[in-house]
């Protein structure tokens, strides 16, 4: 039957037009030359040490697939012994693996909340934070980014209810580059009665003593409900933790959706994340190199006027406004070697369509440089109307 004959196949393509026409297609094409979109934050992906560890356990393994979920055949000491480690790097009593960030957050927040409880949510939290509050059926209260004298608000206004009262929050926000105050909102969540949980995807590794993140840097990992720590990202492994006390994790071995019904991760996996932890605690050169290395291309950026927002991670945004601006931006930087994407809405809010400059400890203090005339270059071109606008991303 053609598309013209069939009204839901006739949607799908004249939505995908739609995308086009706007600026918002996207693809999975991935543009050639120096990495700026990599969460490969210390190199631990293409480390040989953590490459030969995993091949090794691999070899030594008894088997490469799990069989089944955790609760129907797929558990092993393997994932038992990971999970007791990465507690011990978090700080925590306890953490549970899941496959994936966006899986740990959906399982969790669909878990422990109910209607009639109350969140109170970051407006720039992550997608799986948002979907995870949705399908819980929870009232959400979504905050201003950033504002805390509205959450403290909110938090008054509601502190009569029954339901239980969340704060749920990246650490370091993904698209942003900038941190929430983690003890300042462990200390709302004492004072209001609410449970805080907080989201470390872009933080653990590269913050706190030996890269344990910012919640323990605040030295709040035992007092929040939840931290979540993702392993695919400045781990270079996959799936992710859920930390808590060890009452949750029972919780959520009963409960958490992804988990129960999700097949277990090959055993070798597990291997390969605790010989992650392992070398990261030891990386403070590279925690060391890659701070210098995000201050020297914001101080840089700044310096030409560009607007790189108020953080200080290893996550600089490059803010063009309009989606065709980055989108020129974006093609002017691959044509001079920078693996770069634009980011539009709705990964971001309108009107804020960026570049996310997303550096890595690999990079050079001369590849930063030639970044940072390279972005003036492409906003001289773009303002004469000599680059065009085909770069696809976010």
């Amino acid at each position: 039957m053609a598309n013209s004959e069939n009204p839901l196949r006739e949607r799908i393509a004249r939505e995908l037009r739609e995308r086009r026409e706007n600026g918002l297609f996207r693809t999975l094409e991935q543009p050639r030359g120096i990495s700026l979109f990599s969460n490969d934050y210390l190199g631990l992906a293409s480390d040989p040490r953590l490459r030969e560890e995993t091949i090794r356990a691999i070899r030594e393994s008894g088997r490469v697939g799990s069989g089944g979920s955790r609760l129907l055949g797929g558990n092993s000491e393997d994932w038992e012994r990971a999970e007791a480690e990465f507690a011990a790097f978090a700080g925590t009593e306890a953490a549970i693996y899941f496959s994936s960030g966006y899986a740990a957050n959906l399982g969790l927040l669909a878990a422990v909340a109910r209607p009639g409880d109350v969140v109170f949510s970051d407006s720039l939290n992550h997608a799986s934070l948002i979907d995870g509050i949705r399908l819980s059926g929870v009232r959400k209260i979504i905050y201003p980014h950033g504002d805390f004298v509205r959450l403290e608000a909110e938090l008054e206004r509601h502190g009569d209810e029954r339901g239980a009262k969340f704060i749920v929050t990246e650490t370091l926000f993904s698209m942003e580059g900038d941190f929430a105050p983690v003890g300042d909102l462990a200390s709302l969540a004492r004072r209001y009665g609410a449970e805080l949980i907080v989201d470390e995807a872009h933080a653990v590794g590269v913050f706190g003593p030996e890269g344990r993140g910012l919640a323990a840097a605040a030295a709040v990992e035992n007092e929040a409900l939840a931290v979540v720590h993702t392993c695919g990202k400045a781990l270079g492994s996959a799936g992710a933790f859920v930390c808590s006390n060890r009452v949750l994790k029972e919780y959520l071995v009963n409960r958490a959706r992804t988990f129960v019904f999700s097949t277990a991760a090959p055993p070798y996996l597990a291997h390969q994340i605790r010989a992650a932890v392992r070398l990261a605690r030891g990386m403070d050169a590279e925690r060391a190199r890659l701070a210098e290395l995000a201050r020297v291309l914001r101080e840089g950026l700044r310096g030409e006027g560009f607007d790189v927002g108020a953080g200080a991670s290893q996550i600089v945004p490059l803010f063009a406004g309009t989606n065709e601006r980055a989108l020129s931006w974006a093609e002017s930087l691959q044509e001079e070697g920078f693996a770069v994407r634009a980011i539009r809405p709705p990964t971001v809010p309108e009107g804020t369509a960026r570049l996310r400059f997303s550096l890595t400890a690999a990079l050079t203090r001369d590849q930063i440089e030639h970044l940072i005339a390279a972005c003036v270059n492409a906003r001289r071109r773009a303002s004469t109307g000599s680059a065009c606008s085909a770069a696809s991303g976010g």
